[in-house]
């Protein structure tokens, strides 16, 4: 029999920002799998709601909580995932931060907090996670950028098309270091996916005209979202690293 590819069985995923959104979605996805899941968030209730759901499909789960702009709580974060399930072999950068302010008004301080969760925390988590993919001759990171890093943000600020833009470049970079160890490293660039972050910065007519526009008339579904990352982070996608995958409704077409 012809060996599932897409069998996690055996893999263990961090995934970072996985309260609620897409990286739950992702979570439950690679636990559906096969994978064990280490979920982390700032919102240490959230992480271990999802962890707990995570569990309730059989796979094992710990909830890491951490601020991932902070070094010291990412190496923590990364000994306790270890420590609690192992090994790390999968590591999936959805946390984010989405600000709709106009660049005139952005602040200093906004800026750089938007700039330290997307892009300084990808860069501390990634660099924590991979020594261990490292050691083990395999191993699977999966970015999430955004339809704003290819253009300009639907509803995001400069900040966030800045970011977004700025995660693709570490993606490329990272992509082409790690590949002679066996490690591919890809992005993933949603359009508008339905998520609490979207309906909160938008308003139900403002998204029901931005539905109307694309080729597929709708949102993007989390789960939708949480199946392209599963094709990156299993076998299936061994001969793809340094890529930047759509998935938009068609809204961008490159």
């Amino acid at each position: 029999m012809a060996q599932d590819k897409r069998d996690l069985t055996g893999e263990v995923a961090l995934v970072t920002g996985a309260w609620r959104g897409m990286g739950r979605a992702v979570a439950l996805r690679l636990a559906g799998a096969g994978a064990d899941v280490a979920v982390n968030d700032i919102n240490a209730d959230g992480a271990c709601d999802t962890a707990e759901a995570v569990r309730a499909l059989g796979r094992r789960s710990v909830a890491v909580p951490a601020d991932i702009t902070s070094a010291a709580q990412v190496t923590k974060m990364v000994d306790t995932a270890v420590e609690s399930l192992g090994r790390l072999s999968i590591l999936i950068n959805n946390a984010g931060v989405l600000r709709p302010t106009r660049f005139l008004d952005i602040t200093e301080e906004e800026w750089d907090f938007v700039m330290d969760v997307t892009v300084r925390g990808a860069f501390l988590v990634t660099k924590a996670v991979l020594p261990h993919m490292i050691r083990n001759a395999w191993g699977k990171v999966v970015n999430f950028s955004s339809s704003a890093g290819k253009t300009v943000s639907t509803l995001g600020g400069a900040h966030y098309t800045t970011a977004k833009t700025a995660l693709l470049g570490l993606n490329r970079a990272v992509a082409k270091e790690m590949a002679p160890f066996g490690i591919t490293v890809n992005a993933i660039c949603p359009g508008l996916i339905d998520t609490e972050m979207v309906r909160k910065n938008s308003s139900a007519e403002q998204l029901a005209k931005y539905e109307a526009s694309f080729p597929i008339s709708r949102l993007g579904l989390p789960e939708e979202a949480a199946d392209l990352v599963l094709f990156l982070a299993s076998r299936e996608s061994d001969y793809i690293t340094g890529a930047a995958i759509d998935i938009n409704g068609g809204d961008l077409m490159i």
